[in-house]
């Protein structure tokens, strides 16, 4: 494997010793020209500190280093807002991510906290025009380590691994970008990028026995072939497909260009429908039931996204998973059918249906992680049909028993049986590549709810459910499944025996996704039902000639700061979280009513604490004072009967010690010696 990929690299001629250093002032001049006229950051962390930090072999000198990127680790955390969610004054996130990716060419420890802190930044960051720049700087890098670094090793690595879903990140989010046209001024840095995916188109194969990683590799490909034709070749400008009533204000300045299909658009109307507490949720869900068949289509990028967004409204309402789990189930029923199954063979139209199958498993295993109720999590894995019947199908019963097995429900045990009963060394990518994800995911959630108290029940179902599989299953791309998972989760050991040791709260974090969904999801709301107080995105900022041509006097000015003043006031959560919502007139009054009461009673309370003080002390100085009467009057009881003046147990003066021992002295006692008796006829006779 490792002479193909030396091949494929050697025919494109990308190795270069200096690349970095012409990469980083590419990149530098960029940044200049983006922030309009502002000094590019200086960072300490050069082509230079990280040879010597690499190569040094003098040990006080690599101590010495060690402590110097260390600091410059702390800052970047800082500088990336990594505790406050990519939010505060201290953070700057294109200027972290450009310093996390410097890091990250270090070896050892510094280069997976690097890694870990560039991926969990692209996780939870949010969507602004200003990141573009330092986001196409990350994806060229990535790439460039993929298809140079990567590729010459036999084995698959760990850095590699999170390489790839750095990358998945990284293309899913200039995705969005594409989405709200805003690629149009970075034509250039897309053909950069155009070496590094041929590479990686070529090596693409090398990843197919690990389906976690082929996922985001296809993903990265099938991104940049869209952005391709749509930046370089048209317009990237985004337009919505079929019906659009309601919306022809909001669109009538976008040409032609990327069609979004209906299942998308209906996805995120369900979203949008949860967030403001929606009546009109239910026919929104009809619809999108109705376009269920584009999920078929072969441009699956849209119907990821849709899975992706519609997962994060299951996370929060159980109709929304009910029409999750119904939309994959036909369509996995769909696909596995016969007839299908040979029109496959014949002309490939579902070559690509395992990307789907495996995204959705991956947004099963978020939504069975971090739904907002436990009746959703247990339904995510159990399923609808019979809670016990499903466990004891999938942990007591032969799942190959089945002659012609039937998806039922597209739940995770649902899943597993399915897919167990199905599997062969000849079957259908779809089948083992499900059945991959499933037990790759199945290792991941058990690990992630550790030391969760209160998800002991559902992590017990979770390791039974392995266990059961791990015995029972003789395929060894599945057991590769549990290795990769084990390795990605950085302990190498079997992580449901070791109940012992401690585990630190942060391991494993890195390989979770738990904001990159909401963002999407929030975003894409606001670009497809676009509202006087949100924006979709920062609109890029116009130079200062083009403002004074357009605009000579500003008069419209005062009028939108107004408008966001009044919004922003009105509706204080709408850019974050609004699970819930806003309150009404009289729950506003009942909780000042509430805190009007609470006052009250907390100063009442201070009252009664002082009084209860005043009677303490009070007490405590009668029952001070009848102690010392009684012992008065016990001295002078003591003194009339005894004619003697000293408390009880007290001695009396030296002098009267001794007068009193001349008084009493007792007899003198005369020792006595015992009589010895001896035998006048005994006589010893010495023998």
């Amino acid at each position: 494997m490792s002479s193909n990929k030396r091949r494929v690299i050697n025919k494109f001629g990308i190795i270069s010793s200096s690349y970095y250093e012409k990469l980083f002032k590419c990149n530098s001049q960029n940044l200049n020209k983006s922030r309009s006229g502002k000094p590019t950051p200086s960072f300490s962390v050069t082509r230079e500190y990280i040879l010597r930090f690499n190569h040094t072999q003098n040990l006080r000198e690599k101590e010495q280093l060690k402590e110097r990127i260390t600091k410059n680790i702390l800052r970047c955390k800082r500088r990336l807002g990594l505790k406050t969610l990519g939010s505060g004054k201290h953070v700057n996130i294109p200027d972290g991510w450009i310093e996390a990716t410097y890091l990250a060419q270090c070896k050892g420890d510094v280069q997976e906290e690097a890694l870990n802190m560039l991926y969990d930044s692209l996780d939870h960051a949010s969507f602004d025009y200003y990141q573009l720049p330092a986001l196409f700087f990350v994806a060229e890098s990535v790439l460039y380590r993929l298809c140079c670094d990567a590729f010459q090793k036999a084995y698959l690595y760990s850095v590699e691994m999170k390489l790839a879903k750095i990358g998945y990140l990284v293309f899913l989010r200039l995705f969005v970008f594409f989405l709200h046209g805003h690629l149009g001024d970075f034509k250039e840095h897309l053909l950069r990028l155009r070496q590094y995916l041929n590479v990686l188109y070529l090596s693409e194969d090398t990843y197919y026995k690990y389906p976690n990683i082929f996922s985001n590799v296809a993903f990265i490909l099938k991104t940049s072939e869209i952005m391709y034709e749509r930046v370089l070749l048209s317009e990237s400008t985004f337009s919505p497909s079929g019906n659009t009533e309601g919306y022809e204000n909001v669109y009538s300045g976008m040409e032609g260009g990327y069609e979004v299909n209906h299942l998308l658009w209906h996805c995120v109307a369900a979203w949008s429908c949860i967030q403001n507490n929606s009546p009109k949720l239910n026919n929104v869900l009809e619809h999108l039931y109705f376009h269920k068949t584009q999920l078929q289509n072969k441009c699956w990028l849209d119907s990821a996204l849709a899975l992706l967004v519609l997962g994060e409204a299951a996370k929060l309402n159980m109709v929304c998973l009910k029409a999750l789990m119904d939309l994959v189930r036909d369509f996995i029923s769909s696909i596995m059918s016969p007839q299908n199954q040979e029109e496959s063979y014949k002309v490939n139209d579902f070559s690509w249906a395992w990307n789907i199958v495996y995204i959705y498993i991956t947004v099963l295993a978020e939504i069975c992680l971090y739904a907002a109720t436990s009746d959703l999590r247990k339904t995510v894995f159990i399923g609808f049909c019979g809670c016990k019947g499903s466990q004891e199908n999938i942990l007591l019963k032969d799942t190959k028993s089945e002659d012609e097995p039937i998806l039922r429900e597209a739940s995770v045990l649902g899943l597993l049986k399915y897919f167990s009963s199905k599997i062969s060394e000849n079957c259908n990518q779809v089948i083992w590549t499900g059945y991959y994800g499933l037990v790759y995911n199945l290792v991941r959630m058990s690990w992630e709810l550790r030391g969760d108290e209160e998800q002991d029940g559902l992590r017990n179902i979770i390791w039974q459910t392995l266990q059961k599989t791990k015995h029972s299953e003789k395929d060894e791309r599945i057991h590769t499944a549990v290795k990769i998972a084990q390795a990605e989760l950085n302990n190498p050991t079997d992580p449901f025996t070791s109940y012992g040791t401690k585990v630190p709260p942060n391991v494993g974090d890195e390989t979770f996704s738990k904001y990159i969904g909401w963002r999407i999801a929030n975003t894409l709301s606001k670009l497809f039902f676009p509202s006087i107080d949100a924006r979709a995105l920062p609109l890029k900022k116009p130079s200062i000639k083009q403002v004074q041509m357009k605009y000579p006097k500003k008069k419209e000015a005062p009028m939108k700061k107004r408008v966001l003043r009044f919004t922003v006031r009105e509706h204080p959560s709408k850019s974050e979280l609004s699970m819930f919502p806003y309150p009404d007139l009289f729950t506003r009054a009942d909780e000042q009513l509430a805190r009007v009461v609470d006052h009250h009673w907390q100063e009442e309370l201070k009252i009664r604490e002082k009084e209860d003080a005043i009677c303490e002390a009070e007490e405590r100085k009668n029952k001070e004072l009848k102690e010392t009467n009684h012992f008065r009057e016990i001295m002078k009881k003591r003194e009339e009967k005894l004619h003697k003046q000293t408390k009880p147990y007290e001695l009396p003066p030296r002098t009267e010690v001794i007068s009193l021992e001349n008084k009493i002295r007792p007899k003198e006692i005369e020792p006595h010696m015992p009589e010895v008796h001896c035998k006048k006829d005994t006589e010893i006779i010495p023998h």
